[in-house]
């Protein structure tokens, strides 16, 4: 299933969840129901938000973005962040007040009932989505379906404190469980924000698909081929290397071509979704940079 289709049903099940939980919050008048209800209407923006950042990054490369559009999902991961951090902030101020002028609840059971069918809902659809994310390697499913999981967390705790409630008639517990939610809304915005940042400033590959890159080029050097000055860098689902190999000065460009051509193929097998760029360089010219860094 393409990456589209898994934020699609995102909004979908975000629109479900919300009529759930505000029927929940409406019927028991909880605070904390209200704060999961609010939570699922950051869902659905950013359900909204990441399937058009999506589309944008899949967009083929233009005069204007010869490099193609794949970091517009790092906007949508951004953007998701700082939605569930206003959402966290609100439902504090909500908690706040409710703490200070408690109100009795009412129809717990079935506010309760609604809670943990939405929660199965996102719960199933979080895992779904998150699988896909790591096999597509789309940041923007991932902050989609790491909020769903925050959002499915957020309703046991939900749970727990209404049912506490119910158990004891202590109705502090209610506005407490509220700002339990918020803070831990609060932590996954904070990752989210983090995790966009890194990719707008070009982080490099995972260690395991630097691992399979060196294996890759280990199995062609030899005393007459080395490589160096290896960087890497994602951009939204799109993987990049960028390398100098050396090679003695006597080989013909066409058997230089077709060596590069062998190591690029190979190394795009190993890592799907990676485009490698190999600088021809004979075995006794360096390429030198300010930063000493750089050399491997």
């Amino acid at each position: 299933m393409r990456v589209q289709s898994y934020l699609k049903l995102s909004v979908a099940a975000a629109l479900a969840t919300i009529a759930l939980k505000t029927a929940a919050w409406w019927w028991t008048d909880s605070v904390s129901l209200l704060s999961d209800a609010l939570e699922s209407l950051v869902n659905l923006a950013g359900a909204t938000f990441g399937l058009a950042m999506v589309t944008i990054a899949q967009r083929p490369p233009d005069e204007d973005h010869p490099y193609g559009h794949h970091k517009a999902e790092y906007f949508s991961s951004g953007f998701e962040g700082v939605l569930i951090l206003a959402a966290a902030l609100g439902i504090i101020w909500a908690a706040v007040h409710r703490w200070i002028s408690p109100v009795p609840l009412e129809s717990l059971g079935l506010g309760l009932g609604l809670s943990v069918a939405s929660s199965v809902l996102n719960g199933v659809l979080a895992f779904y989505m998150l699988r896909a994310a790591r096999a597509h390697h789309s940041i923007a499913l991932e902050a989609d379906a790491r909020h769903l999981f925050t959002d499915v967390w957020t309703s046991v705790g939900v749970v727990v404190g209404l049912l506490g409630v119910m158990l004891t008639g202590w109705q502090w517990l209610d506005p407490l469980m509220a700002i339990l939610v918020a803070l831990n809304i609060l932590r996954e915005a904070a990752h989210l924000l983090r995790r966009s940042a890194d990719g707008l400033m070009d982080q490099a590959l995972d260690d395991d698909a630097q691992t399979r890159i060196r294996e890759v080029l280990a199995e062609f050097e030899h005393h007459t081929i080395r490589f160096d000055h290896l960087h890497t860098r994602s951009a939204g689902q799109r993987r990049y290397v960028d390398l100098h190999m050396h090679m003695p000065s006597h080989w013909s460009l066409g058997r230089a071509a077709a060596v590069r051509n062998s190591v690029e193929q190979a190394l795009m097998s190993a890592v799907p979704g990676l485009r490698a760029t190999i600088q021809l360089l004979p075995m006794n010219v360096e390429a030198h940079f300010d930063d000493p860094k750089d050399l491997i």
